[in-house]
């Protein structure tokens, strides 16, 4: 290769690329279901700021797949008995970010910190089928959009490659069928703040909200599909 010279593309990760990556501590990224993009997931919050390009102390969403995890920081939050299970059906069904608020003097563990900023935690909660066996074994997960500081989060493997260095792998779809190129545009996803009261306001535009005219119309419907059941 001559000096000055572009270097040669890279293939995107296969499943046990990406697996090795993530046992090792490194940052990896990772395909979503539609209409989201991808994101970039290590086990220590600080590879997913360094994959990103920025300060590494800066703080991460948790990645809330693992029920066991989700519930070790609801339990912490300020949110009664109504508004955990919303948070749970929220993060499970609706795949949304949410910024949940943290009980006064609630104690938590280390590794809730670096998702935790002014009394709120942030959880990321989509959990894609083909995903499960990668994110199984790693049940505190921190997360980010896949992008570098500044650039919009990749939607396709050809985009992430661009942007991430070779040191990051980037997981190719698990089926063909599932390349995002193939689709409609898609984006990172909504994040919603869900107050103690049970009021739900929005705090990031994305994927979820994107059909819909205004930030209200979405919170209604969102409101009306979740509402509970009466008894």
């Amino acid at each position: 290769m001559s000096i000055g010279s572009a270097p040669p593309p890279r293939d995107a990760a296969d499943m046990d690329e990406a697996r090795r990556a993530l046992r090792g501590g490194a940052a990896v990224v990772l395909p979503n279901p539609a209409p989201l993009t991808y994101v970039v997931a290590a086990t220590r919050p600080r590879a997913v700021n360094e994959a990103k390009a920025r300060p590494s102390g800066q703080p991460v969403a948790l990645w809330a797949h693992h029920a066991g995890t989700r519930h070790a920081v609801t339990a912490r939050t300020a949110l009664d008995a109504a508004g955990i299970a919303l948070a749970g059906r929220l993060l499970a069904e609706e795949h949304l970010t949410l910024l949940l608020p943290l009980r006064a003097g609630a104690r938590w563990p280390d590794w809730l910190a670096p998702a935790c900023k002014d009394g709120w935690v942030l959880l990321f909660g989509a959990r894609w089928q083909p995903l499960a066996p990668l994110l199984d074994e790693h049940p505190v997960l921190y997360v980010s959009s896949a992008n570098r500081t500044g650039g919009p989060p990749a939607a396709t493997p050809a985009e992430a490659l661009a942007v991430f260095p070779a040191t990051v792998p980037v997981l190719r779809p698990p089926h063909p069928a599932d390349d995002p190129a193939d689709g409609p545009a898609r984006r990172a996803t909504t994040t919603v703040t869900l107050h103690p009261d049970g009021r739900m306001s929005l705090h990031r535009h994305g994927a979820q909200d994107q059909p819909f005219p205004d930030p209200d119309a979405y919170l209604t419907d969102l409101r009306a599909r979740y509402a509970p059941s009466p008894t």
